[in-house]
């Protein structure tokens, strides 16, 4: 019984990372930016990767030039 635990342990911690949020800072046709939970398409322009918290996204998108237009 421990080693059944023990493995349901040990999968689900290698299974989180997975299920971690994204942020992504995504400009649209007007030029203007925002933060968004699922990656940019259609007309939305992702601006960089994903980020792993909305505080970095949120500092990248103060940064990039392309927002401060």
């Amino acid at each position: 019984m421990k080693k059944y635990v023990i493995a349901g342990l040990v999968l689900a911690g290698f299974s989180s990372p997975a299920f971690a949020a994204s942020y992504w800072v995504a400009q649209g046709a007007n030029h203007h930016c925002e933060i968004t939970t699922t990656q940019p398409g259609g007309s939305m322009k992702a601006l960089g990767s994903a980020y792993s918290s909305r505080a970095d996204a949120k500092k990248a998108m103060k940064s990039a030039t392309e927002c401060k237009a």
